[in-house]
């Protein structure tokens, strides 16, 4: 392979060049949800991120093993080793049982992400499916002497960890700060260190997921489940890891120490790491209020939101920003978005129209823009400076359909093959109109907007709300604003 793919390695805080373990072969292990409840935007961008990171690998000819785990137990409200289960909680209130809340929530996120476009990826273990797994494991790491048992529950012994190892490599944060800032956890009285952690967790009698194991009936600690199934399918040492930027001061951190208390290797070679999303320039969360679900996001169903946006905008929105960068989202950047968007996916529908001259007078912009679009995603899959060339090939494109340049028939097929490749193959972006070709769509709804204007100007609101309404019942959605009416797919 001839290009010189490099990545951010969270790990050693740097750019490195992308060697695979394996010649032509990638392990890749990235966090998946946790199904309790519907899976929110954050989760989606790191999803989006991978996908497209996932679709570059495969573009350049490696064969990839894509492992995204379901965590479906042991995930405790504190993340730690405190609070109630997020599973036996969510069951609780809504009177079902926690595999059904499981499957509830699993089917919600595959539904989220196929609006997305994103490849599913090539296994998809489950922590309740590999319960076995992460009993031996524990069992290897106590066998090592980096684990203790009281009552019960099995922690990890941290404080003998960092004799041998460097418990704080990932985020190169200050060891002592760390144990200062440790706040009493539950069942902290039990630990032999503030930074220990569970692995395995001792079931109260009411709880209701529980599993055998050779110190008592109970279920596993959050953290061990990635390390085991990691192991499973990807061997003791892979080439990336990957999740969002919240899960490395604690769940990746835990992953290595229980990989290296194991295995005596760290489990992988490239850990990459997503940004944070904001909204108006304030960190998304529930508690401010904030933050929106996918679905109000493509209906325009939220207090913050002034319409709706389909799915491959803002699929589109998401890869304008760098997947290590922070991601703003606010009404301003979404309309344009999805003005770049439909004008992206306006000039490939141009493609199918240009005839092709005898001479082209545009073979060398080509070659350079291909060029700079496969030095954009070497360089660390930069999304943003690709968007820009491609951009560059859309003017050219329109120049073209315009009659201001020529071009032969092997320069028109290799724009074709580019615009296939990047926008499509690799940014996995696809065209979302309702049917048929895209031109011919927006000039029917422009008829049908002018139609239902018409009708309110002359106080016929009964003929203006039904068109409304009947647009809604196919999947159209209107939305009147001060540039006029505009419309989207939802």
């Amino acid at each position: 392979m001839q290009h010189n793919l490099v990545l951010y390695n969270t790990l050693t805080r740097k750019k490195e060049k992308f060697e695979p373990i394996h010649p032509n072969m990638v392990g890749m292990y990235v966090c998946g949800p946790t199904v309790y409840s519907d899976v929110h935007l954050g989760n989606c961008r790191t999803f989006v991120s991978f996908d497209l990171i996932f679709r570059y690998l495969l573009h350049l000819g490696y064969k990839v093993r894509y492992v995204r785990n379901i965590t479906d137990a042991g995930h405790l409200e504190g993340d730690n080793d405190e609070g109630d289960d997020k599973f036996a909680k969510k069951a609780k209130l809504e009177q079902l049982e926690p595999m059904e809340i499981v499957q509830k929530y699993t089917i919600g996120f595959h539904d989220v992400l196929r609006l997305f476009n994103t490849i599913p990826p090539s296994i998809e273990p489950t922590a309740t499916g590999h319960i076995s797994e992460q009993i031996e494991m524990i069992k290897q790491i106590m066998a090592n002497g980096y684990a203790y048992e009281v009552n019960g529950t099995v922690y990890f012994d941290v404080q003998k960890y960092i004799e041998q190892y460097n418990y704080t490599i990932l985020t190169n944060r200050n060891l002592e700060d760390l144990l200062n800032n440790t706040r009493e956890l539950g069942g902290q009285d039990e630990k032999k260190g503030r930074l220990d952690f569970a692995l395995w967790i001792k079931a109260k009698p009411e709880h209701i997921m529980r599993w055998p194991s050779p110190w008592s009936v109970g279920f596993p600690g959050w953290h061990i489940e990635c390390s085991a199934m990691s192991r499973k399918y990807l061997g003791d040492q892979f080439d990336i890891h990957g999740g969002g930027m919240d899960l490395a001061a604690t769940h990746h951190t835990n992953e290595i120490a229980q990989s290296q208390a194991c295995n005596h290797a760290d489990p992988a070679k490239y850990w990459m790491h997503t940004n944070m999303l904001t909204v108006n320039g304030a960190r998304m969360s529930k508690s401010a209020g904030n933050g929106f679900l996918p679905h109000e996001l493509f209906t325009g169903k939220h207090a913050l939101l002034q319409r709706g946006y389909s799915p491959m905008a803002v699929r589109f929105f998401m890869l304008q920003a760098h997947y290590r960068s922070t991601l703003d989202f606010s009404n301003e950047a979404l309309d344009a978005a999805d003005k770049g968007y439909k004008r992206l996916m306006a000039a490939i529908s141009l493609l199918d129209k240009i005839n092709p001259t005898a001479v082209s007078s545009i073979q060398h912009d080509i070659a350079g823009i291909k060029a700079n679009c496969y030095a954009a995603m070497d360089d660390d899959f930069n999304s943003p400076i690709l968007i820009a060339e491609l951009f560059e090939m859309v003017r050219v494109i329109n120049s073209v359909y315009d009659g201001k340049q020529t071009i032969d028939e092997t320069t028109l097929a290799d724009i074709k093959e580019l615009m296939q490749h990047f926008v499509c193959d690799i940014m996995g972006l696809q065209d979302d109109h309702v049917g048929g070709d895209g031109d011919s769509v927006d000039n029917l709804m422009n008829v049908i907007i002018k139609l239902r204007n018409e009708s309110k100007k002359n106080k016929d609101f009964t003929t203006s709300d039904r068109i409304r309404e009947e647009l809604t019942a196919i999947g159209i959605q209107l939305k009147d604003s001060k540039e006029g009416t505009l419309w989207n797919k939802i």
